[in-house]
């Protein structure tokens, strides 16, 4: 029954798409006099809900070009949107603005796709201790989080102390490969204070909640320190940066993460958007595990799938934006 039931409800999908919803698009068109494009563009504001409509709108055209611009290369997407203009019989000089719209849409859209490469190439290249590139910045990582404590030797146990597993944090890159790497290194660089901060609570058994001023701008000191409520920290931070690295990966590559960078990119979304959005996580996903209060870190992967459910929800909000509030960032998010 629940077979049939299926195929039932699959045919009556195949019946919308194929038909009824093309003739409501005849009628549309002929009732506005404005193609699809015109009227997403022109009933949208720029952002996430526009995109993403424009996205769905090209990807479901029967018309090869509609469907190529998806994969466009960034040089050529100006010509793509003069063919589109010209195949869709609009014209540019009474409507300048429509191809502005479509241009900057386009370039969030092949902008994704092309950041979505260049975060997996670096995933998948793996940390070469004989290369002097992928050794530098590990140190750098390491002056950065521990400033004042010079690293004795390569190979050493003052790793742990910034939250590697072992001696050799290269073992511990395998999963992310050099991306885990660039995030981190970012984050340290870019939001010392607050990386610095967080390695701190880390590394501390209990944690009093309301001491902290890094949490001021939501929850006042005196209403914590009334309540003496005490928080379990206790993971480790280069480890947990590791792994909302692969939590932030996972939300690019599933396509959830289009909501955020098609809200706060202009245009091209880049590997900043990208290591900013980290950052962002990072910052997170510490408040989220003391409102937890797990009792020790073998909860860390309950934590973590109930933090990334609760991101997911956030980002089917399709005027979503995930907005830093790290003090270094220079990500100037536009209402647009």
């Amino acid at each position: 029954m629940k077979h049939f039931l299926r195929v039932v409800t699959q045919f009556f999908v195949f019946l919308y798409c194929k038909c009824l919803w093309r003739g409501l698009k005849f009628v549309a068109r002929k009732f506005t006099g404005r193609c699809e494009l015109q009227r997403i563009c022109y009933n949208n504001n720029h952002g996430a809900r526009r995109t993403l409509k424009i996205e769905s709108s090209l990807r479901y055209s029967k018309n090869e070009l509609l469907q190529s611009a998806l994969s466009v290369h960034p040089d050529k997407v100006e010509k793509t949107i003069d063919d589109i203009m010209a195949l869709k019989k609009i014209n540019p000089d009474t409507n300048p603005q429509l191809g502005i719209s479509l241009q900057a849409t386009l370039l969030q859209i092949v902008g994704y796709r092309s950041l979505v490469a260049e975060v997996e190439k670096l995933r998948r290249e793996p940390y070469d201790c004989e290369n002097p590139e992928h050794e530098d910045m590990l140190m750098k990582l390491w002056k950065e989080l521990r400033p004042d404590a010079p690293l004795t030797a390569r190979i050493s146990k003052q790793w742990c102390e910034i939250g590697f597993q072992g001696s050799d944090p290269k073992t511990d890159f395998r999963g992310m490969g050099l991306l885990g790497l660039h995030n981190l290194l970012y984050f340290a660089e870019h939001d010392k204070t607050t990386a610095l901060q967080m390695l701190h609570d880390s590394l501390q058994p209990k944690h009093k909640y309301g001491s902290q001023r890094f949490f001021s701008t939501e929850i006042n000191k005196p209403e914590w320190e009334q309540k003496n409520i005490d928080k379990a920290i206790g993971y480790s931070f280069a480890i947990v940066g590791i792994n909302i690295t692969d939590l932030a990966y996972s939300l690019m590559v599933s396509g959830a993460l289009k909501t955020h960078l098609y809200n706060v990119a202009p245009e091209m979304p880049s590997l900043q958007h990208f290591q900013q959005t980290f950052c962002y996580l990072m910052q997170e996903f510490h408040r989220f595990w003391i409102e937890e209060d797990p009792s020790d870190i073998m909860e860390f992967n309950r934590v973590r799938s109930k933090f990334h459910r609760r991101i997911l929800r956030q980002l089917k909000n399709p005027d979503m934006a995930l907005c830093p509030h790290f003090s270094a960032s220079n990500l100037h998010l536009v209402n647009l």
